[in-house]
């Protein structure tokens, strides 16, 4: 008997049933959506936002105060401490040599460019561009365009192991020079493969392969300071505690978490004689837009949930007012509170049942739609969400009934079974 009142109701009711599973569904979809967008999203963002830089910096440990005005080093080339482009490699052998995206060495130094009246003095930087090297039988590419995505070049990139350089579009212009044209750099004549363009410093300088410049400094394998881009997570508490105050087990915890701190204390051990330092405009920049954009989809989450229990809320209050009488019925042949709310309820287990069944795999869609339309990457929706998903279903299908169902335990039959008569 209670299984036919059931089925009788949505064989009865079906409009009204299928609204409110719909409304189920639909927050349920997006509940999913986000949810599965949120346990992706850091390593999803954090890709992106390599593309706007580095956030770790290697110097030398006994090197003196930088004095730059403009972009452009004051200090005399040869004054200061260097790293050794060897010891560089050692990144590469750290425990987060998977979250390193890759890394820039720099090395800046004076050079002159033409001839007799004509020569001026710039300032040429020698980087890698996109050098392949290898460390521990492992082969990888690294240089400024890894780190550097915005460099913009008209023309080629000069080749690693070539003696071409790039020349800072505003240089470019003063200089009258364009991609294919040489320039002479301290009495050697250079090709210009390319024009580039940051929107910095480098727009008035010139760039050219590290060993170029240290050609010119007179110390092979020298480098000034090295730029490191990895993926990292949000500081926390945790992250912003000083390794030197933990415990042993707090230590490892911190040490075995991304933080850009953690990297930068684990790259300070693997490289002799280096400071390791976080960009912190970089790193604290990642951290906010990351909490905010997860802040914003929980905020869309409880806005859809919410939507959901109302949306349920008036299709099943509509349905019982609609079975007062058989309501009222019930009660005079006898039936207690608790079985007149137990139909109810078995309804809405039901309806919650197949609704979250049905916002699982639309949620899943929808989460594949928003990784390829936005990081141009797939999320998928783990398997062990789904009980998880059911609770939120049940949650929001409860939530949504109890009012009508507490309203329908109180109706009095012979007002019910009269108001139909």
């Amino acid at each position: 008997m209670f299984g036919r009142l059931v089925f009788e109701s949505f064989r009865r009711q079906r409009r009204r049933k299928l609204l409110a599973g719909i409304a189920v569904a639909l927050g349920v979809a997006v509940a999913t959506a986000m949810i599965a967008v949120a346990t992706n999203i850091g390593d999803k963002i954090n890709q992106e936002l390599r593309s706007y830089g580095a956030n770790l910096l290697i110097t030398p440990q006994a090197d003196t105060l930088d004095v730059e005005i403009g972009g452009v080093d004051l200090k005399p080339p040869s004054d200061g401490a260097f790293l050794r482009e060897a010891d560089v490699l050692r990144i590469k052998g750290t425990f987060w040599k998977n979250n390193i995206v890759g890394f820039a060495p720099m090395l800046p130094v004076r050079a002159n460019l033409g001839t007799g009246a004509q020569s001026q003095s710039v300032e040429l930087v020698g980087t890698y561009f996109a050098k392949q090297l290898a460390y521990d039988h492992e082969s990888f590419i690294t240089g400024v365009r890894t780190t550097n995505p915005w460099w913009k070049v008209s023309g080629a990139w000069p080749g690693d192991d070539s003696s071409d350089v790039l020349l800072g579009q505003t240089l470019a212009e003063k200089l009258g020079r364009k991609p294919g044209d040489s320039i002479e750099i301290n009495g050697q004549a250079r090709r210009v493969t390319g024009i580039l363009t940051t929107g910095g410093a480098e727009d008035g300088q010139v760039v050219a392969p590290l060993h170029v410049a240290q050609e010119i400094l007179g110390r092979p394998g020298a480098v000034r300071r090295v730029y490191v881009s990895a993926l990292t997570k949000p500081q926390d508490a945790l992250a912003l505690r000083d390794p030197k105050t933990m415990s042993p087990a707090m230590l490892e915890r911190w040490s075995c978490s991304p933080y850009v701190q953690s990297i930068a204390y684990v790259l300070q051990q693997s490289l002799p004689h280096a400071r390791v330092e976080p960009i912190r405009q970089v790193a604290s920049t990642e951290g906010t837009v990351l909490e905010r954009i997860k802040g914003l989809m929980l905020l869309i989450t409880v806005a859809a949930l919410l939507a959901s229990v109302l949306a349920v809320s008036a299709a099943m209050a509509t349905a019982i007012f609609e079975r007062r009488n058989e309501i009222g019925l019930m009660k005079a042949l006898g039936a207690a509170n608790i079985t007149v709310a137990s139909v109810f309820f078995a309804e809405a287990v039901l309806l919650a049942v197949m609704g979250g069944i049905i916002g699982f795999f639309g949620g899943g869609l929808l989460a594949r739609e928003i990784g390829r339309s936005i990081f141009n990457s797939q999320i998928s929706v783990e398997p062990v969400l789904f009980p998880v998903i059911l609770g939120i279903a049940t949650l929001v299908t409860f939530a949504g009934s109890a009012a009508a169902i507490l309203r329908a335990m109180r109706f009095d039959p012979v007002y019910a079974l009269k108001a139909d008569a």
